[in-house]
């Protein structure tokens, strides 16, 4: 797994103090990988939408608490487009705007184009069963209802209770055919490794159970103990434990960057990469001195 990025990015929302360019400043240094996802944006949102965001940018509206920009467009349509390619590619796409909150006809939280939603139908569209984990500390209510009532793809959400969007409740399971497809675990405020990483194994089991494809992760990092938004404690190392065992667990996982409002994200990636890569590795042979050697 590697990190995808480009620094149109960082030409979005550049000054704001939440959603804004401090973000990702540390993936500057990184080549520009260009992919524009603007054809396949449709997958999930209809075109009366798009043209809205479009226009939006374009007259440098305030949509979903954000002033937006031409460059914003160029921004959400390369996350889209970095987010597809990270799928088949099983990367990390580093990307702004996130997408999460984001449904067919309504942007909400920072959110523009649903990203993994786009990739995911993709992926679905192709034949594939998709389990999304979104780890990110506010529920993806966008993902959830998109996929509410689908068996093709599993949704899993672990994030902090009673936080926006104040949604995301055990009892949200589904509906029609997908009824049992979703599974939210929330997370009390102050919760940190020990906590989360006992719902990673839950959502691995369910995931297990699913026997997806493809592992997509929305790899939000506002669950990290310095955080200023929410108030879950978990740290770099809670990210890496958690990419190692679903990394040990299943062999196609991509992931790509949603919240988390702090200044180390980059730390948080990397870890989460490192998690990745050390999960892939074969499991070291332990001496049985019981073994008989004939």
């Amino acid at each position: 797994m590697k990190a995808l990025f480009n620094k149109k990015f960082a030409a979005h929302n550049i000054h704001s103090d939440a959603e804004g360019a401090y973000r990702i400043k540390d993936f500057n240094k990184f080549p520009d990988i260009d992919f524009n996802g603007e054809e396949y944006i449709s997958l999930i949102h209809t075109e009366k939408y798009q043209q809205f965001i479009k226009n939006a940018c374009e007259n440098g509206d305030f949509v979903a608490e954000v002033g937006l920009s031409p460059e914003s467009y160029e921004a959400a349509c390369q996350a889209v487009g970095l987010t597809i390619m990270a799928s088949g590619q099983r990367d990390f796409a580093v990307v702004r705007p996130p997408g999460h909150h984001t449904t067919a006809e309504r942007a909400a939280g920072f959110c523009f184009f649903n990203n993994i939603a786009i990739a995911t139908q993709k992926l679905v569209n192709e034949g594939k069963r998709v389990f999304i984990l979104d780890i990110d500390g506010h529920h993806g209510d966008g993902t959830q209802s998109l996929f509410y009532d689908s068996d093709q793809v599993y949704y899993c959400s672990i994030h902090q209770l009673y936080a926006y969007p104040f949604t995301g409740f055990p009892e949200e399971r589904g509906k029609d055919a997908g009824l049992g497809y979703t599974i939210n675990f929330p997370l009390v405020e102050g919760s940190g490794n020990i906590e989360f990483l006992a719902v990673v194994d839950k959502a691995i089991a369910e995931a297990r159970k699913f026997d997806p494809d493809v592992i997509a992760v929305s790899a939000g990092f506002d669950s990290y103990k310095l955080d200023r938004l929410l108030g879950l404690q978990v740290d770099a190392q809670g990210f890496y434990e958690c990419a190692f065992r679903l990394r040990r667990a299943f062999s196609h996982v991509f992931g790509v960057l949603e919240g988390g409002y702090h200044f180390d994200i980059k730390k948080c990636v990397d870890s989460f990469i490192e998690g990745i890569g050390n999960g892939a590795l074969p499991p070291k042979m332990k001496w049985d001195p019981n073994m008989s050697i004939g």
